[in-house]
């Protein structure tokens, strides 16, 4: 073979190995953008059809929707949808079955992002859902949701906190694709996030699940703390984190249920007050 033809030869293989170089690079970015992709892609997005806030202690924790100082009286222990949607009515001219879920983002718990980086307001055509309360104690205690079932104080069974849907599969995923943040007005730092049905780490945010089961009482699952007959305002934000791989267009129109239970427990207790 002459010195010229052997030259070609050698520049045909390596157009061909060049070729499949490119070509294996092609398959791997479109592997990683299927594996890493969540968010919706079109627009149906999800509804809260109901939202529950109980308290799962005698009279020593209480909660209301508006400041009463340090009447302790006009506290209750329950918020419910008719008080949201007085809520919502009041301060945003809409109701709770107003309230559309649209994927969002947040490094903190408190302030979010759509996914081309706009700002989200809350309670938005399509954003995420706010509102603000007041908890108040007749001593000093920290705060948790707990799973565990509760009395009130007419011996009524109070159930632990759950989120769940009525959605038909794979529409009731929803319930992996949410969470639920606690920001107290005096924090510092992330405010503490609840991802119920938590899998691996999809965000920078530090989130905490609860068992199904008995409750254990630690700093990973305190929302905050109080001190005796001072109330404290608590902003509560539920959204569908747009990084969560469950957060896709199968659990589009889907719904919501949101029941929170919370617990009083006294300082160096593990044990809620009764």
């Amino acid at each position: 073979m002459s010195l010229k033809g052997y030259i070609q030869k050698n520049k045909k293989r390596l157009r061909k190995r060049r070729k499949l170089i490119v070509f294996l690079c092609i398959l791997s970015i479109l592997g990683l953008t299927t594996s890493t992709y969540a968010w919706f892609t079109v627009n149906t997005f999800a509804g809260v059809q109901d939202f529950e806030l109980q308290i799962s202690t005698g009279d020593d924790l209480r909660v209301s929707m508006d400041n009463h100082g340090s009447d302790i009286e006009q506290y209750t222990h329950v918020i419910t949808n008719d008080m949201l949607d007085s809520y919502l009515r009041k301060n945003y001219n809409k109701s709770l079955a107003d309230v559309i879920l649209d994927p969002v983002t947040t490094n903190n718990g408190r302030s979010f992002t759509y996914q081309n980086g706009s700002k989200a307001d809350p309670n938005g055509e399509e954003s995420y859902f706010e509102f603000e309360c007041y908890f108040i104690a007749t001593r000093d205690m920290h705060v948790h949701l707990t799973t565990e079932e509760g009395v009130d104080e007419d011996g009524k069974k109070i159930e632990g906190t759950r989120v769940s849907s009525e959605s038909p599969a794979p529409k009731s995923d929803v319930v992996r694709a949410n969470r639920i943040s606690f920001d107290p007005a005096d924090a510092t730092g992330n405010a503490k996030t609840y991802e119920p049905n938590k899998g691996s780490q999809v965000t920078s945010l530090t989130t905490f699940d609860l068992p199904n089961g008995s409750m254990t009482y630690n700093d990973s699952n305190n929302l905050f703390s109080l001190e005796k007959l001072t109330p404290k305002k608590v902003t509560v934000r539920l959204w569908l984190e747009g990084e969560d791989p469950e957060c896709v267009n199968r659990i589009q129109g889907s719904n919501l249920h949101v029941r929170l239970a919370f617990v009083g427990i006294r300082n160096g207790q593990t044990t809620p007050m009764g």
